[in-house]
């Protein structure tokens, strides 16, 4: 009796992890302002970007309901989100750093001039690209009722799939 109780327990757990998570989306978006980004209003910017992509790349957007540094540096350092939309102060201190991909290719610099910023990458000469989109008075986030105000949207180089975040983040960008 004790072998069959436990092996339905070992079925029912089975069942239920495998249950949990579904597929991974093509682009996870992790926004952080400085004093955090509700759940709800995440929801309501993760449905509005879903409308504007599409099916594909498939997208979602995890917040952090409280700014948190070592949040942001674990996220930063696990690779897991394509796109990252952080305070401004938090972005123009990783830019000393490096470590961003360049959207030159993808969306106008003269367009987000406050977005371009200089990099110094070692054995490297300094280069200047359009690095994050300052979301202040964005039309993605104005439709939902939020200012941006403070927040600026980036892919960090270790972006699972590169192409997809650039794609998403043209969406975000527009003007």
């Amino acid at each position: 009796m004790k072998v069959k109780w436990l092996l339905m327990m070992m079925v029912g757990l089975t069942l239920l992890l495998a249950g949990c998570g579904g597929p991974k989306p093509d682009v996870s978006i992790f926004v952080m302002g400085q004093n955090g980004f509700p759940s709800e209003a995440a929801e309501k910017l993760e449905g509005s970007l879903k409308s504007k992509v599409g099916e594909t790349p498939t997208v979602k957007l995890v917040s952090s309901p409280i700014f948190s540094l070592e949040k942001m540096i674990v996220e930063l350092a696990a690779g897991g989100n394509g796109i990252f939309i952080l305070a401004e102060d938090q972005f123009k201190s990783l830019s000393n750093q490096g470590g961003f991909v360049s959207l030159d290719e993808t969306i106008k610099p003269e367009d987000y001039p406050d977005g371009v910023v200089e990099m110094k990458e070692e054995g490297k000469p300094t280069e200047k690209h359009l690095y994050g989109i300052p979301l202040a008075g964005n039309k993605w986030m104005k439709e939902q009722g939020f200012e941006g105000k403070g927040l600026v949207a980036f892919i960090p180089q270790n972006a699972p799939k590169l192409e997809e975040a650039k794609q998403v983040l043209k969406v975000i960008a527009q003007k």
